[in-house]
């Protein structure tokens, strides 16, 4: 249970010391916080500025028997993670009514101001919350991904209905949704610029070129493309940072040039793109790809590393008309694309006044404001709909 009672904002009730309280937010996310650092960590993290923010994850299961309980940790000030523990073996109608208990037994009497959903998958046992704006911030057709739940498709629709904003990851996700909800606004990746120009000023000398990754490999990451390239250029070392995710380890390329280091935090990120002197997007081209507008592309060049990609169409959209950035869809296209990355960055730096041009426009500080103002306008309007 929270601490304080809260009440809606729009009350303008204030504590005895004259502050007035910090209203609620709910996040709910079918993303772990410590899996990888990436949007909703960059705007929870902004959010906890101005509310409570509590990130609601998925259930653990364990064994049986195990009484159900929350596992609340506070990650930084005013935002705390909360993860639900289940036994093992429940239905899924007795998952639901056990995680329904247990938000309410952890939110008490307090009454979130903002609901704000990264998977529809939350809905059945969260739908019965009150509160002042429901946000739906679709970030990826999470539909066309492996192993999505057969109720996806039909929460989502019902997520609609009762959102009051919708953000998409993209605006190629935008022109998908935009038909389906009165406000909805694109809110493609930004990129905290400060953080990864870090690598820019940490010299590093490599014995053969280097190219690197960093994300999630799963069913998005061409396979094929990097053992192809691989083979291509033996003498060329390829690093591919990130956990394996809905794959077997077994199906990557195995070759003396291709190393697998694991995941890597948020911190550690610049230090590792230094050591790069090209940085990949092998990106298949699938329907999990479609409509993904990948955050790495932007904090790739805000760390002064040219990007090789696949056709994304939103990499395309964004960046395709960089100096510094490549396009390519085959192996051969793709090793020509960063031979000619290389060359850039045995030039004199001259295509990074670009890229900085780019980049001056798509701070998470200015994304998360514009989030927040749209919110706020939900929120003043609700005393009026309360009276009519």
């Amino acid at each position: 249970m929270l601490k304080d009672v809260r009440v809606p904002v729009s009350q303008d009730f204030e504590l005895a010391g004259g502050q007035p309280e910090r209203p609620l937010l709910v996040c709910f996310s079918h993303l772990r916080w410590d899996f990888v650092f990436q949007r909703p960590q960059h705007l929870m993290t902004r959010f906890a500025a101005s509310h409570d923010v509590h990130i609601w994850e998925e259930p653990v299961f364990e064994p049986a028997p195990v009484a159900p309980y929350v596992e609340v940790r506070e990650v930084a000030a005013r935002l705390s993670i909360a993860t639900p523990h289940l036994a093992e073996g429940m239905d899924e109608d007795v998952v639901e009514a056990a995680l329904c208990t247990l938000l309410d037994e952890h939110l008490g009497t307090d009454r979130p101001q903002v609901a704000w959903y990264y998977t529809p998958m939350m809905l059945p046992f969260s739908r019965h919350l009150e509160p002042d704006c429901t946000v739906y911030d679709c970030m990826d057709e999470l539909a066309n991904f492996r192993f999505a739940p057969p109720r996806l498709l039909e929460l989502e629709a019902e997520l609609f209905e009762r959102a009051d904003l919708v953000f998409t990851g993209g605006y190629s996700l935008y022109e998908a949704k935009r038909s389906r909800h009165s406000s909805v606004h694109p809110f493609p990746s930004s990129v905290d610029i400060a953080h990864f120009a870090r690598a820019r000023a940490i010299r590093h000398e490599n014995d053969r070129p280097t190219l690197g990754f960093y994300g999630v490999l799963d069913e998005r990451f061409d396979i094929d493309l990097l053992a192809a390239i691989a083979d291509a250029r033996p003498d060329w070392r390829f690093v591919m940072v990130g956990p394996v995710v809905k794959i077997a380890p077994d199906e990557l390329p195995k070759r003396d040039n291709i190393a697998y280091p694991g995941p890597a935090t948020y911190d550690q990120l610049p230090g590792l793109l230094a050591q790069w002197d090209v940085a990949l997007m092998p990106f298949a081209i699938n329907d999990a790809t479609k409509f993904i507008s990948p955050t790495k592309t932007p904090e790739y060049l805000a760390a002064g590393r040219p990007v090789v990609s696949t056709p994304v169409r939103d990499v395309v959209r964004h960046y395709g008309r960089l100096q510094g950035v490549k396009i390519a869809s085959t192996a051969d296209e793709f090793v020509a694309g960063c031979e000619a990355a290389l060359d850039l960055t045995r030039g004199d730096g001259d295509w990074l006044a670009e890229v900085d041009q780019a980049l001056s426009v798509m701070s998470w500080n200015t994304t998360q404001a514009r989030m927040a103002a749209l919110i706020e306008n939900v929120v003043q309007a609700v005393p009026a709909k309360a009276v009519a």
